[in-house]
């Protein structure tokens, strides 16, 4: 309690400070041609031209993408033989076994709190108005490639995560990349690529996972209270402080009390956006069939996107990269601390994290195809959560005020997710400690206020190369660490009697042993 006191009274205390200061001058001035520089070098794109046609697409988008293709081969296709025995993981959880803080389940829920953002909505719908109703197949497309990534992600998470003296684990991409290389005698690789990570993973953070999310809670809130005349309007630090309160109360808590209240926010939020798109659905059930031809239709003939087929393609999976973050390694930090004995029983939950991500962003597809809302779009004109916004204002007038309360559900749930992922990359850098991790709370809820009251323009380019760029290191390891979790899946397979479909023969029981031990 004296702890939660200390974090609050310093929050109050910087109120002040951070009202006054000219934060939008400093960052425009000195962070922002630093970040334009290396997000050029992040992005650096493929030129594709074709007539009039131009297209750039960032290297970095193919990398992942490539990464999703190999892993769902190298796995032969566990997107698809390894589903039904992950929802069973989760469905019929067995007895606990092995350490870990969290269950598979609220492991899980955490995760996807980090995932599902405003993305899934305002990201999906930009993706549909530039490219037309052929992006949700391949929105949904990468998403099973991704499955594959997180797969691997979580197993090494678990295979590697180290339990601390207080008996709290810390894990993810950080732990396996520096343990993993060093016992392969490449530890010269390893302990470097994992300070990069955990440097990104802390600036993608406190940008992306924090800064922006909070402002754009608190613009969305000074929108339904009245814009102008809000009574919040010019004092968006309120917003700051008062989030910066709630926050600090959940993650002084550590993943256990985080994962309580993903537990409960997560379904929440997710079960109030699909029942909302129900209603849309129902109202138009009879449009259903031909919605979904003309959605698999203009993604292989598209109409209304420059490029055709090769256009198409890009903006959809690009889309679905952004939106489940499979590569970038985030999402294994927490599945770290589930309570298992088995690695590859965590990596079959975390296939249903991107599927699930895919799932939300094809029910928004569908909603706004469904509803007509694609008409109303001038030609040319580039929509986002506005167009969402319409689809379902076409069945539910007061959408508007559901559409706001959900952009600030998925906000709340990205920052508390955040705060561990950054938690925990700030310890592996600087030692675990009870000290070490106050600080960084600290620091990281001054954030939430300073992001609240500043235009983050001036951050948008380092927050999308930090927290793309993350999946450099990560998939080089994955690469190189794959043989290790294919013995981990084959072990657990035969033990376990999963996919038997599949080749016996591929599924023999095998050492687990690695180089070095």
């Amino acid at each position: 309690m004296k702890k939660l006191f200390s974090l609050l009274m310093f929050m109050l205390a910087t109120v002040q400070s951070v009202s006054a200061m000219n934060v939008d001058a400093f960052m425009d001035k000195h962070i922002a041609p630093v970040s334009d520089a290396i997000a050029k070098i992040i992005f650096f794109p493929i030129k594709y031209t074709s007539g009039d046609v131009h297209i750039e697409v960032p290297i970095i988008i193919f990398w992942i993408l490539f990464a999703g293709i190999f892993f769902t081969l190298f796995f032969k296709g566990i997107c698809v033989w390894g589903f039904k025995h992950a929802v069973d993981l989760i469905a019929k959880p067995k007895k606990t076994e092995g350490g870990g803080d969290v269950s598979s389940f609220q492991a899980l829920a955490t995760a996807l709190s980090g995932t599902i953002g405003i993305g899934s909505i305002a990201g999906v719908a930009l993706s549909i108005s530039i490219g037309g109703p052929g992006a949700a197949f391949w929105i949904f497309a990468g998403a099973l490639l991704g499955m594959s990534i997180k797969f691997v992600e979580a197993t090494l998470a678990v295979k590697y995560r180290r339990f601390n003296a207080d008996g709290s684990v810390s894990g993810g991409p950080m732990h396996y990349i520096a343990h993993g290389l060093t016992r392969k005698n490449l530890r010269w690789l390893g302990q470097p690529l994992s300070v990069i990570f955990a440097i990104l993973c802390i600036g993608g953070g406190i940008t992306g996972g924090n800064m922006i999310q909070i402002n754009q809670t608190a613009h969305q809130l000074i929108f339904i209270t009245g814009g102008d005349h809000s009574i919040f309007h010019g004092f968006t630090w309120i917003i700051g402080l008062v989030a910066a309160i709630i926050i600090g109360l959940v993650i002084v808590g550590g993943i256990k009390g985080i994962a309580k209240v993903t537990t409960i926010l997560t379904p929440t939020m997710c079960a109030l956006y699909i029942i909302s798109g129900l209603i849309v659905i129902f109202a138009n059930i009879k449009g259903i069939p031909s919605a979904i031809e003309l959605i698999c239709k203009e993604a292989f003939m598209p109409t209304s996107v420059a490029g055709g087929v090769f256009g198409i393609i890009i903006i959809g999976l690009r889309r679905s990269v952004q939106s489940n973050e499979a590569g970038t390694g985030a999402a294994a930090i927490v599945y770290a601390a589930a309570q298992t004995k088995d690695p590859a029983s965590q990596g079959f939950v975390a296939l249903l994290e991107t599927f699930l991500t895919g799932v939300l962003c094809l029910f928004t597809s569908l909603t706004i195809v469904l509803s007509g809302a694609l008409a109303t779009i001038e030609p040319g004109k580039i929509s986002g959560i506005e167009l969402a916004s319409n689809a379902f204002q076409s069945v539910i007038p007061f959408f508007p005020i559901i559409l706001s309360i959900i952009a600030i559900m998925f906000a709340m749930s990205t920052l508390i997710s955040w705060a561990y992922y950054g938690q925990k990359a700030w310890t592996f850098l600087f030692g675990e400690g009870r000290k070490r991790v106050f600080t960084f709370n600290m620091i990281y809820c001054l954030f939430i206020i300073i992001g609240s009251a500043m235009n983050v323009e001036s951050i948008l380019n380092i927050t999308d190369a930090m927290m793309i760029a993350m999946c450099v290191p990560n998939v080089i390891v994955l690469y190189i660490l794959c043989p290790e979790v294919k013995r981990e899946l084959r072990r657990y397979c035969f033990e376990h009697k999963v996919g038997r479909w599949v080749n016996p023969s591929w599924f023999k029981a095998q050492p687990v042993t690695v180089e070095g031990e």
